[in-house]
């Protein structure tokens, strides 16, 4: 099961711009490697990934083999009110995972 690390800024202000940074632990498999007794591994990437503010999309990206093992993301939005950042991911084994932090905002 993949787990990710979320970081947004501790201290945020209505209307402030703010960056999200994500890490997600996933080995993203291409499905071109062999194992030590020669059996194709399977291939199983994280494809899809959607980061809602207070239910709203900010982020949504579509991955391909090409990506590297722990994917690192970085985006911005704009801090509205305090609330929950959820990013979450699926795999091509069919796993759906989240993750979520609070922000917190300060008029």
């Amino acid at each position: 099961m993949a787990t990710a690390r979320i970081h947004v800024p501790q201290r945020l202000t209505a209307g402030q711009v703010f960056e999200v940074r994500l890490l997600i632990r996933h080995p993203m498999e291409t499905g071109l490697r062999y194992d030590n007794v020669g059996h194709t591994i399977p291939k199983n990437i994280v494809h899809t990934l959607v980061c809602r503010y207070n239910g709203q999309e900010v982020f949504h990206a579509e991955l391909f083999p090409g990506i590297a093992a722990n994917p690192y993301f970085s985006f911005f939005t704009t801090a509205e009110s305090s609330g929950e950042l959820e990013c979450t991911w699926t795999d091509d084994a069919g796993v759906t995972t989240s993750e979520r932090v609070a922000i917190t905002v300060s008029q």
